[in-house]
């Protein structure tokens, strides 16, 4: 098996570091923002006019969104690259399927995913190394399928690095990341920006894409 990057191994191991207190933290992170469970049920109805087939939460953390996308009709499954965090949703969610895994070099075959969630699971990516996530998602995506992204958006800024709790993150304008995952066969479906909400820092993007035939 090839040695991770520093920057996986660094994310690994802060997220297992705080994984419980995190988990804790964000076990009902959705009650509050309409907005993105509306983003998240646009999504869910997308994948199952696809008929049957597995869709994935890529950075599914202590596997919250995964169990909500679970109730919105998905067969869903759940990869982290932190293993306590993946204990945690197996834990949780005994019901589901999580395994432990990096976004970028996925244990799926080509074109197995009805569709793909990275909520926030990308902003630790350096900016460099973005353009082989987005490579691999669409190997792993069925022609068609829908991928949604969730993330810091920049507020007319270039690509920014700010002090993220757990690690390093990055904040993107939405049009260069919609136009990074363009050059890779995604074309835009559509787009959300929310507010900040009052305990929260940064405006929020949300962009959800097709996989071109």
């Amino acid at each position: 098996m090839t040695e991770p990057s520093s920057y996986l191994r660094t994310t690994a191991d802060a997220y297992d570091a705080i994984a419980v207190l995190y988990a804790d933290l964000f076990r009902n992170a959705l009650d509050a923002f309409p907005l993105d469970r509306a983003v998240l049920a646009a999504f869910a109805e997308l994948a199952r006019t696809r008929g049957p087939g597995p869709v994935a939460e890529l950075g599914c953390g202590p596997g919250t969104v995964t169990a909500h996308l679970r109730d919105l009709g998905l067969d869903i499954l759940g990869v982290d690259l932190s293993p306590v965090m993946i204990d945690l949703a197996r834990e949780a969610h005994p019901d589901l399927r999580f395994e432990v895994g990096s976004m970028d070099a996925l244990d799926l075959a080509d074109g197995e995913l009805n569709g793909i969630v990275s909520w926030y699971s990308v902003i630790h990516t350096p900016p460099r190394e973005l353009p082989s996530y987005f490579a691999e998602f669409r190997r792993v995506l069925a022609p068609g399928g829908h991928l949604l992204l969730a993330f810091f958006e920049s507020e007319g800024e270039p690509v920014t690095a700010f002090d993220h709790k757990v690690t390093t993150a990055f904040r993107w304008p939405i049009d260069e990341l919609a136009g990074l995952a363009g050059e890779f066969g995604f074309a835009e479906v559509g787009r959300m920006l929310r507010e900040p909400h009052e305990d929260e820092r940064f405006r929020r993007g949300h962009l959800l894409m097709r996989g071109e035939k």
